[in-house]
């Protein structure tokens, strides 16, 4: 079965989600992240996606404690993104209880250094971001697009030693019309030993089954959950 990841975004502390990325399309659904945490572990889910949104805007980690919390008081396996940018950005998440972090941007602009993290910690613990929009990769929250080809730059990466792969197409994200499964089948077909986590656009649990069927390993979600679309016991019962 697909591995079901959970996502927690935040701004200001609380869990939100965008739509398309576009922080003015914002919905805040609860004030307590870490008990919404909680609430996915008593599901029985094992890991979890968190997003510092502030982080990703400011180019630098803003909510750290409320990483170090959540971490703190459950028992999930937590990868965190968003504004990790120096080495003191990567040594604070994993010092607050990431298991595992999100790196985009810098694999963008500061190829050698997304490298040395690599060689530094390995590849179990980084995940490569490879958020898309038109087929190229986007950086900084969303807010800018970059020459890199999405094919090209997972290449270049993987050929390296990433295994670990976050692709998000940021035209899906939060809109819950279904996710882009052609675009993750396609990254299956050209890497099949990749561990590639499908995000974006996901609104039902008939989409999850339909990324399973696809071969697609895993699938992070948010707003279909929290807009009551997606039912964590069925997908378990599985």
């Amino acid at each position: 079965m697909i591995e079901l990841i959970p996502a927690i975004d935040l701004i200001d502390g609380k869990c939100v989600r965008l739509t398309k990325g576009d922080y003015n399309q914002k919905k805040v659904y609860n004030d307590n992240p870490v008990e919404v945490a909680k609430g996915f572990e008593k599901m029985g889910l094992r890991r979890l996606h968190v997003v510092d949104l502030d982080g990703a805007k400011s180019k630098h980690i803003v909510n750290v404690d409320v990483l170090k919390a959540i971490t703190t008081e459950t028992n999930l396996i937590v990868d965190f993104g968003g504004g990790i940018k120096t080495h003191e950005d990567i040594e604070k998440a994993f010092a607050h209880g990431a298991t595992m972090v999100t790196v985009g941007s810098v694999a963008v602009t500061h190829p050698s250094q997304f490298l040395g993290w690599l060689e530094r910690y390995g590849a179990d613990r980084l995940i490569l971001g490879a958020d898309v929009r038109n087929g190229k990769v986007s950086i900084n929250g969303w807010m800018e697009d970059s020459q890199e080809d999405l094919l090209s730059f997972l290449k270049k990466y993987i050929d390296q030693g990433v295994t670990n792969v976050l692709c998000t197409e940021i035209s899906k994200d939060g809109t819950m019309q279904g996710p882009a499964t052609t675009l993750y089948k396609d990254i299956m077909e050209e890497y099949p030993h990749i561990h590639l986590i499908a995000s974006g656009g996901v609104s039902s649990n008939g989409d999850i089954l339909a990324l399973d069927s696809a071969g697609i390993p895993a699938v992070v979600f948010g707003k279909a959950f929290y807009e009551g679309k997606i039912d964590i016991e069925a997908l378990r019962n599985l």
